[in-house]
């Protein structure tokens, strides 16, 4: 059974987690998700606890194709700033960080008490990044990538394209273990460094990221993969979403990172149904 401590407390996947995302940031690819304001944050936390989300993951920096490159200062900023709004509409919520920073991550867990750490490079584009997550002791997502968020889509080309991910996480992995880390969750990092072809070529092979047997993130929500196919907008791709999210169920997929928690959360309690029709 996949199980994670958080924050002194065992979480297992039995039944799915939903990750609701906060976006802290003016310019994240989905305008609808832009949280500037103290009440428009406020609006964001409630909604997301009340919806039924289980874990919270609030972001200052968007990791978008070609974004725009933020400082450590900014990006800090963001977050203290969403992080004493969130903690005080929702004390008890589990917050994850998404930060590549490893600065930004000890301060997030020592100052603020967030619970788990979200970083889409694995430790490649900070190199005390494991270190830091080796010390503070909490859950640590790694997610593929090739290069950052300014170049990942000139990093497309694989010769084995399955291999060479799994090579990636087998080796983080690896030295976070060494380290002394014991909650790793993995995320195959949907539409970076990926064409949709690609894409939908690893949702078809979800599966096989069982052998790590850690718990597995994935993370289309209304991104270019679903708009590429249906012809649709950010605003329109919520469909899209719901299709795929349950697909990533059928094959394994322990935590479902959205904006659009009701309806993730009711996919969830389908799938179980589903998966439970003959107890």
């Amino acid at each position: 059974m996949t199980t994670s401590n958080v924050r002194g407390t065992l979480m297992d996947f039995v039944s799915p987690k939903v990750m609701g995302i906060l976006n802290i940031t003016p310019d994240s690819f989905y305008e609808g998700s832009r949280k500037q304001t103290e009440k428009e944050i406020a609006g964001r936390v409630v909604q997301i606890v009340e919806e039924g989300g289980d874990i919270i993951d609030i972001g200052g920096y968007s990791s978008r194709p070609s974004a725009a490159s933020v400082d450590e200062a900014e990006e800090m900023r963001r977050l203290k700033y969403g992080l004493e709004i969130l903690f005080r509409e929702a004390p008890g919520a589990i917050v994850s960080v998404d930060t590549f920073r490893s600065e930004i991550a000890r301060r997030c867990v020592e100052e603020f008490g967030v619970a788990v750490i979200n970083d889409i490079s694995a430790g490649t584009l900070d190199d005390r990044m494991f270190d830091t997550v080796a010390q503070l002791q909490v859950p640590y997502i790694a997610m593929h990538i090739k290069g950052n968020p300014q170049t990942m889509m000139q990093h497309t080309d694989y010769a084995d394209l399955m291999r060479e991910i799994l090579l990636y996480f087998a080796e983080k992995t690896t030295r976070l273990h060494q380290m002394g880390v014991n909650d790793i969750w993995i995320d195959p990092g949907f539409g970076f460094s990926k064409t949709t072809a690609q894409n939908y070529m690893i949702l078809d092979k979800l599966e096989e990221f069982h052998i790590f047997e850690l718990p597995l993130l994935v993370g289309f929500s209304r991104k270019t993969m679903i708009r590429e196919v249906l012809a649709t907008t950010p605003d329109e791709s919520l469909n899209g979403t719901t299709a795929l999210n349950m697909f990533a169920l059928t094959k394994g997929a322990h935590i479902l990172r959205v904006h659009d928690v009701k309806e993730a959360v009711q996919t969830v309690r389908l799938y179980n149904r589903i998966k439970n029709a003959n107890l």
